[in-house]
């Protein structure tokens, strides 16, 4: 893939070789979009590793809920922030504290950050940002579902 900020027409292969999203902010609140983005991901067959240390001692998808992305020792294809206030570059050290960087970092509708991007390209972190990874997963033809 490379060290880039992912345009459009690189999504379908990223995703195609995506097995592993770590989520930060993941939750139980069905309205939120940090839950039924990764509870879609899930039943799509990717292994979600939530990450929240408001619902550590749990399970979600599965996977016990780990604090922060330090604590995730396997390799994780994508990360995706879901957080509100927006400020991924609060968790430039998490990303980057990682024991296995991942492939890319994914920010959700509405969520930009320059400093970041920089930060996690620099890093040889590629960036999608104002995007939703479950509606690109749909939009390229990658549903198991249709």
């Amino acid at each position: 893939m490379g060290t880039n900020l992912v345009r459009t027409d690189q999504f379908k292969s990223l995703l195609a070789g995506t097995r592993t999203v770590a989520v930060v902010g993941a939750c139980d609140e069905p309205a939120l979009a940090a839950y039924y983005v990764p509870d879609y991901l899930h039943q799509e067959g990717f292994r979600i590793v939530p990450v929240n240390p408001k619902q550590v001692g749990r399970k979600m998808w599965g996977e016990r809920v780990r604090a922060t992305l330090a604590e995730v020792s396997e390799p994780i294809d994508v990360v995706c922030i879901f957080r509100g206030g927006g400020q991924p570059d609060s968790h430039t050290g998490d990303v980057l504290a990682m024991v296995s960087r991942p492939n890319a970092v994914w920010l959700p509708p509405g969520v930009q950050d320059p400093v970041f991007t920089a930060r996690m390209v620099g890093a040889g972190v590629d960036v999608v940002q104002d995007r939703c990874i479950a509606a690109e997963h749909k939009c390229a033809g990658l549903s198991l579902f249709g």
